[in-house]
């Protein structure tokens, strides 16, 4: 008996190595993978800019907002991409439509 019969089979050996199994058992894992990654992190990340985008799309003049940068104010005028945001009384800065996080409900901030 030799040494090497310890450790690999002879038929093992004569086979020439592992069967060839199905090559789409090969890819299922892989497959699995992109699937839980779709659903846990693509998708749910799609689905919140989609309603950004609806919500940067429906600001109307008067609207109370929220800027990615914490502001708050109300909105004095609606352009193609810039909106004009009344953050105090006489002061106003323009800022992007995309800077617009959240629509507040109305009567939120108090004029002085």
């Amino acid at each position: 008996m030799n040494l090497l019969d310890l450790f690999v089979s002879p038929a093992a050996a004569q086979a020439g190595g592992a069967a060839q199994g199905n090559p789409l058992m090969s890819l299922l894992p892989l497959i699995l993978l992109f699937v839980v990654f779709w659903f846990l992190l693509l998708r749910p990340q799609m689905k919140k800019a989609k309603e950004h985008r609806e919500l940067v799309a429906k600001l109307q003049k008067g609207d109370e907002v929220l800027t990615s940068g914490g502001m708050a104010g109300r909105i004095e005028d609606l352009g193609e991409s810039f909106v004009t945001v009344e953050v105090a009384d006489k002061v106003s800065i323009k800022i992007q439509r995309g800077a617009i996080t959240a629509v507040l409900p109305k009567g939120t901030l108090k004029s002085a």
